[in-house]
């Protein structure tokens, strides 16, 4: 892959690979997720919802069975269909819009699972309630703190530290406001949780501190 990543390379400059021109993209798909030149997930997102649609298709005679109790359908959901939309989720810097649209597509699965439109005018917390499954929001932020306290529990050299990606300090940047950072989003997370990032040093007060609980 070739991305124009910087913004002083001349744009018709080629990169070639054994006499072969590697084009240049804007979106790359690696081991499951979507890079984009711009540094955003838009793409990731999207894409990932349209896994957990395939999942949910192929679970469908499953989820969708009047005959077999909502506890279960919930049970099997969040074993079989909801790691599909969260797959890399950890590493995410989510903005309100891309929270909700996993919300949505969340939301459109449980209510079929359960039998219901949104003409019938359940509420999206009786529905929960009756599958057994927490708010995708919540998990999200759950996902990307445990892997904040992973980092944070590893030593300064190991190879874990190097793949956080930091802004870089007296570089001329473009108009507009930069995009959010991953360290931005924890920051978010844990001011909203009311946690210390020092509690990550102690694994068992911080997976206790993180833990979302199913309804």
């Amino acid at each position: 892959m070739m991305c124009g990543f910087s913004t002083t390379r001349c744009k018709e400059e080629e990169v070639s690979l054994d006499g072969q021109v590697v084009p240049q993209k804007d979106t790359f798909r690696y081991l499951g997720s979507m890079l984009q030149e711009d540094g955003g997930i838009d793409e990731d997102v999207n894409h990932r919802i349209k896994a957990r649609w395939m999942k949910w298709r192929q679970a469908s005679g499953i989820l969708c069975d009047k005959r077999v109790p909502q506890k279960l359908k919930g049970k099997f959901y969040k074993t079989a269909v909801r790691p599909a939309m969260l797959y890399g989720a950890e590493c995410w810097p989510t903005k309100r819009r891309h929270v909700q649209q996993l919300g949505v597509a969340e939301m459109r699965m449980l209510r079929w699972m359960c039998g219901h439109t949104r003409k019938d005018r359940v509420r999206n917390d009786d529905i929960r309630d009756r599958v057994g499954v927490a708010p995708i929001e919540e998990k999200l932020v759950q996902h990307r703190l445990r892997w904040f306290g992973h980092i944070q529990r590893r030593p300064p050299e190991a190879s874990v530290h190097s793949g956080q990606l930091k802004r870089a300090e007296n570089v001329k940047r473009g108009r507009g406001r930069p995009n959010l950072t991953w360290e931005e989003s924890v920051k978010r997370d844990l001011k909203d949780w009311n946690i210390t990032k020092e509690l990550a040093m102690d694994r068992g007060a911080w997976k206790l501190a993180i833990h979302v609980p199913e309804p």
